[in-house]
């Protein structure tokens, strides 16, 4: 890794983040699907949905906020796949910049840009009702899984981005990503599901991190749910990381 890894990643992360200021209707675009859904689920199916005594939008939120995660990340790969059509990486090579500060700018564009939709989100579901008794150590957690979460699906949409042979390939991948809150706890119980739809659900890793957060935010015991959460997202960023890292090498060479 060049010594002037992170200020060339500054520098190149400064460049990401001006085209986001000059389209700002980039992040809320990303909001708007999550909160347009997070109102039809509240004030449309909420009432046909038993929480017991926990308010649907305290319930639904955590999924949004994934889901929010997961509709913003296309961008990332699709501001990728323009700067390799455009040539810029080619350029970028011919300097003498450390070349995985590249990647790394778009990856901590996507963090930026994904935080601040969340934020609108939290702030439309206290709106809507939503209360949290959770101090400070809990959202300080509910935020480290939130940008463990938003890390590793970035990287993999760096993938596509680098790999994609059109724009529509670029962002395409992201709308699994997008519906796998719907096969887990994020709307409804796990336990109203039919047998191999709840196996499914409940051991897959959007369950783990919405039980989580969930938790987290009701004040209830996290149990093994935020350990779990936490190994699912640190091993998918693993992964992703080196996958990316292995595409990006073999693209540049």
């Amino acid at each position: 890794m060049s010594k002037h890894f992170f200020g060339d990643t500054a520098v190149l992360l400064g460049r990401s983040l001006s085209h986001i200021t000059r389209s700002v209707d980039t992040i809320v675009t990303t909001a708007i699907m999550p909160i347009a859904m997070m109102l039809m689920f509240v004030y449309v199916f909420g009432g046909a949905i038993n929480t017991e005594s926990v308010s649907y939008v305290n319930y639904l939120l955590p999924g949004i906020l994934l889901i929010t995660v997961a509709s913003g990340i296309a961008y990332t790969a699709f501001r990728l796949f323009m700067d390799m059509k455009g040539g810029i990486f080619e350029r970028f090579q011919s300097m003498p910049i450390a070349r995985s500060s590249v990647l790394w700018a778009h990856v901590l564009t996507s963090l930026v840009a994904n935080l601040i939709s969340l934020v609108v989100v939290v702030l439309v579901a206290l709106l809507m009702g939503f209360r949290s008794g959770a101090g400070v150590l809990a959202w300080l957690a509910v935020a480290g899984i939130l940008i463990l979460f938003t890390l590793a699906l970035t990287w993999i949409a760096v993938i596509p981005g680098l790999t994609a042979k059109s724009v529509d390939g670029a962002s395409a991948f992201s709308y699994p990503l997008i519906f796998l809150p719907f096969l887990s706890s994020a709307f409804v119980p796990t336990d109203t599901m039919p047998g191999p739809l709840r196996v499914f659900a409940e051991h897959q890793p959007v369950t783990s991190i919405v039980n989580a957060i969930r938790n987290l935010f009701s004040q209830q015991p996290v149990g093994t749910d935020i350990w779990i959460a936490l190994a699912w997202c640190v091993g998918i960023l693993i992964v992703a990381y080196v996958f990316a890292m292995n595409t990006y090498r073999r693209k540049i060479s």
